[in-house]
């Protein structure tokens, strides 16, 4: 299948785009093991949280506690029998790290702020549909279930629809592309007959005020 016939022309891989690295290989079940593992050990973690009443903040909490405490009495112990400390690597977060983290943030919520001012002053009728929808379907998703099992949930879906679409990617290509230029056909029809008269409307009321 041509460059072309793919999802926005792209010339790479699923596994080049998610990185190539151990990351990717656990997404595509390149090391299906481990990736039945972690699917393994979330759901168990799921099904405790939601059959014990634990809280994930009293389990963190409950988990540093009692990881502080061994290494509390192991550090007074070594030094009573006269044994190595426990290793521990270097607890340090230097200034270049943090500039980085910090320009990232700040580059992502300008780009949020930038975005939301244009939907405000209806500059960008398009963003404003898609915004919509995806706040829509977070209230809809949101209102089913809870954070615990949309996070799980979550997890099962990043862990099994890139290796699903590697495996059918020809055919949700195609299909997808169909779809889409169907859609592009609607909107310029919706917009065309609804949008525009909305701004010449509003065009109106500003000349006559």
């Amino acid at each position: 299948m041509g460059s072309s016939n793919r999802l926005f022309n792209r010339q790479r891989t699923v596994h080049e785009i998610l990185g190539g690295g151990l990351v990717a290989d656990v997404m595509l079940w390149r090391r299906g093991n481990l990736t039945m593992g972690i699917l393994l050990v979330t759901l168990a973690a799921w099904v405790v949280f939601e059959k014990s009443g634990y809280t994930l903040l009293s389990l963190v909490s409950n988990v540093l506690l009692l990881l502080i405490g061994i290494l509390f009495l192991w550090a007074k112990s070594a030094a009573i029998l006269n044994r190595p400390a426990p290793p521990l690597p270097e607890l340090y977060l230097s200034e270049e790290t943090v500039n980085e983290m910090g320009a990232f943030i700040r580059a992502q919520v300008n780009d949020i702020l930038s975005a939301s001012k244009d939907i405000a002053l209806g500059k960008d009728a398009r963003l404003f549909f898609k915004v919509a929808g995806y706040l829509l379907l977070i209230s809809l998703v949101g209102g089913l279930t809870d954070f615990l099992t949309l996070g799980y949930t979550s997890l099962f879906v990043v862990l099994t629809v890139p290796a699903l679409y590697e495996r059918y990617e020809d055919y949700i290509d195609s299909y997808t592309i169909l779809g889409y230029r169907k859609m592009q056909q609607l909107y310029v029809k919706f917009d065309s007959k609804f949008v525009n008269r909305f701004r010449k409307w509003i065009l109106e009321k500003q000349k006559l005020s």
